[in-house]
């Protein structure tokens, strides 16, 4: 008789990824990156377990958008008072906080449940090319374009 192997989340082995978001498309990117977060790059995957990797994004100042999005594409909050809804453009946001634009990417693509939120604790994102983990080692990732 065959078994199926079930994964459990103390066996995984996590590794440690560095990205340069330098002149890379937003979208690809952080889809790539979610691809990594989830692992679903991992023989081991499991939809209701997560074996994902760690990834730290550097660079995220330097990212690129296509077409007309750096001032179509709004980022809106809103205080819960009535009338005081905000909108920034990507452009603003950008200049403002990139790490930001980058981290509601990831989030974008990544699980709407506990699982994604648990997910998106393994990434971290840098606006300049420093980052304060090397003693983890990390790889570093050439994400295809």
């Amino acid at each position: 008789m065959r078994t199926t192997s079930i994964t459990k989340p103390l066996e995984v082995e996590r590794k440690w990824f560095v990205v340069d978001a330098a002149d890379q498309n937003l979208g690809r990117l952080s889809s790539q990156v979610a691809h990594i977060l989830r692992g679903k790059h991992k023989p081991v995957f499991a939809p209701n377990v997560d074996v994902g990797d760690y990834v730290i994004i550097v660079n995220a100042e330097k990212i690129k958008v296509t077409g007309n999005k750096l001032d179509q594409k709004h980022y809106v909050r809103h205080s819960g008072y009535l009338g005081n809804r905000k909108e920034t453009n990507l452009r603003e946001m950008l200049a403002k906080n990139p790490e930001y634009v980058m981290m509601r990417a990831v989030k974008g693509m990544l699980p709407k449940n506990n699982l994604g939120r648990k997910m998106l604790t393994k990434v971290h994102i840098y606006a300049g090319p420093d980052h304060k983990h090397e003693a983890q080692k990390p790889e570093v990732l050439v994400l295809a374009e």
